[in-house]
């Protein structure tokens, strides 16, 4: 199945594997490449070095095409960069929009660009500073969300630029990927759906976490960061919702610390990216210090498999899936599922 987005970026099928931290790593993403989607490294949770090493694994694992997701606010974001393009990472993302500076940087060396965005109007930015295509998430996805259903969110982007436009939030299937295709899209992006995979690195147990939970067990909560976050309701969860401001501060502070050891970064560098994310927010401090640490709420979940002391980011389809096929079975699948709709599409036009 040929699409822009196939085109684009050199894939051969318009499925992308998005870049989720602590879960996209070298094993998953060259998974994912091989089996024909397109796979993204998340490297916010990694240090430049952490960086450029996962990419080599990446590339000694496969020849096929993949990308890197970072933070276009990251104070370090300019040296991420340079290591994509020295690197020859055919693909950058970003879950932020990233600023037109980087963007010129990066298609300057030939990369491809394809921002995420949760709304029209950034889509209409990033197109205008020349980013090749967008990955658009309506509420349905995981991780920060917006509360725009899919289903509007993406005609209406569709309709305002002209680029590539790639549907996520609420997509694990064939079908799913038809139905993106009908309203303009070039293709799907999963998160959930390749994280429930046998070639995802999240421990066993918080895979049956999620195959446990129901469409019900999937919420939408600002206690973690201050911000809207789509993840599965757990005992933590409502724990920080009950929390007073205090004892949630001392929470953040000592998460804070621990995100420091692993991440490198200094005080002062978190404080930044904390205050970025702050503003024009009504955030405490100690949602200003969550958001800068949330990573390591992430990482106690989804590597050392401590559901009581992490959080773990979902989409709604969480709730209506059910295996954990390889990314191979997984994309082979979707792919069938999609050319078996189209085709009885086919047969109910002609009668």
């Amino acid at each position: 199945m040929r699409t822009a987005l196939t085109e684009l970026t050199g894939v051969r099928h318009p499925v992308v594997q998005t870049g989720m931290g602590w879960v996209a790593g070298p094993r998953l993403v060259s998974a994912a490449a091989n089996a024909g989607a397109l796979g993204i490294l998340a490297s916010a949770t990694m240090t430049p070095a952490g960086l450029r090493r996962a990419v080599r694994e990446v590339k000694g694992r496969t020849d096929a095409p993949f990308g890197v997701n970072m933070r276009a606010d990251a104070g370090d974001a300019r040296e991420r960069v340079r290591i994509i393009v020295d690197e020859g990472v055919r693909v950058a993302s970003f879950a932020l929009a990233p600023s037109r500076e980087l963007v010129a940087e990066l298609k300057d060396a030939g990369v491809v660009v394809i921002p995420s965005v949760g709304a029209r109007r950034h889509a209409e930015k990033v197109a205008a500073w020349g980013a090749d295509a967008v990955i658009v998430q309506g509420g349905e996805g995981g991780g920060h969300t917006g509360d725009v259903a899919t289903t509007v969110l993406l005609p209406q982007v569709v309709d305002a630029v002209d680029i590539p436009v790639v549907a996520a939030g609420g997509f694990h299937d064939g079908r799913g990927l038809v139905a993106a295709l009908a309203y303009g899209a070039a293709g799907i992006a999963m998160g959930t759906r390749f994280l429930l995979t046998s070639d995802s690195t999240v421990p066993d147990a918080v895979k049956a976490r999620y195959l446990a939970a129901s469409v019900r067990d999937v919420t939408v909560t600002t206690a973690v960061d201050g911000l809207p976050h789509r993840m599965l309701r757990s005992d933590l969860v409502e724990t920080l919702e009950r929390a007073g401001r205090t004892r949630a501060l001392l929470h953040a502070l000592r998460r804070a610390a621990g995100f420091r050891r692993i991440s490198g970064q200094s005080w002062r560098e978190m404080a930044r990216d904390g205050l970025a994310l702050r503003h024009g927010r009504d955030l405490s401090w100690s949602q200003v210090l969550l958001a800068a640490n949330t990573p390591m709420l992430l990482r106690a979940a989804m590597v050392e498999g401590r559901t009581d002391l992490g959080v773990m980011a979902s989409g709604q389809v969480a709730g209506v899936i059910e295996d954990l096929p390889s990314c191979a079975e997984l994309v082979g699948r979707v792919m069938a599922e999609a050319e078996g709709a189209l085709r009885g599409l086919r047969l109910g036009t002609t009668g």
